[in-house]
């Protein structure tokens, strides 16, 4: 009988291949919309596993907590303003619209109230370009610009623990608990190392696939490696991009 691919056995959603629930502390996800400012206070900046970026813990003046991503230059005991009146300072949050053009912000939301969804990675950070007809304008990590609602809220600076890959990694344990906190594979092999039972591009005496490695993206799971959905691949490819 049969072996399923590492890629088919990852689908099924099996603890084996979930990511560990120890060290996790809370969603990092501003408080519902009001319509008056909202007046806190970083109470602690804390560490959770498989998130790179600190979490800071903030306590509103009501006693509500809840937690967001830590920019650079916050601290313990620091006065945090959620609202369209907050000066424009690190770690306050603010509409978009509101916000003047050229400002560094990080932990966006793509539609008003639900609580910072895109630029959350450490040492990231999006840039507000122009204001029109009710939308902002804004460059993303990625230099890709995008439209956003101006009452989308955002946090003012640079999310916190960039250089944190600078670090060299002096033993394997280190790369495995990283990336099991995150669910993910370690090492990664090759393909084409592995047996034909482990993966399509396995088996054979020569380190070749032997096919095509390009894929559609309606490929089913056991197939679903390579080059998924390319839109160009070889050296034709790369010359036409050229041009």
């Amino acid at each position: 009988m049969g072996k399923r691919v590492k890629v088919q056995r990852r689908g099924r959603g099996t603890p084996v291949f979930q990511s560990a629930h120890t060290g996790k502390v809370a969603q990092a996800r501003y408080p519902a919309l009001a319509n008056e400012s909202l007046h806190g206070t970083i109470k602690d900046i804390i560490h959770e596993s498989g998130r790179a970026a600190p979490l800071a813990v903030i306590e509103l003046v009501s006693g509500e907590t809840f937690y967001s991503v830590a920019p650079e230059g916050t601290h313990v005991n620091q006065n945090i303003v959620i609202g369209a009146e907050a000066p424009l300072k690190v770690g306050n949050i603010i509409p978009l619209g509101k916000v003047p053009e050229g400002t560094l912000v990080n932990n966006l939301e793509i539609q008003p109230g639900d609580g910072g969804r895109i630029v959350r990675a450490s040492g990231t950070y999006a840039t507000v370009i122009a204001h029109n007809l009710g939308k902002t304008v804004v460059k993303l990590p990625s230099k890709k610009s995008i439209l956003l609602p101006e009452k989308s809220r955002a946090t003012i600076g640079v999310i916190s623990g960039g250089g944190r890959l600078e670090k060299p990694r002096l033993k394997a344990g280190e790369g495995h608990h990283a990336a099991k906190s995150n669910n993910k594979v370690y090492p990664v092999a090759h393909g084409v190392k592995m047996t034909a039972a482990s993966h399509p591009h396995g088996g054979g005496r020569h380190r070749r696939p032997g096919k095509s490695t390009t894929v559609s993206r309606n490929a089913p799971p056991g197939a679903k490696v390579g080059l998924i959905a390319a839109r160009t691949s070889g050296r034709g490819g790369t010359k036409r991009k050229r041009e």
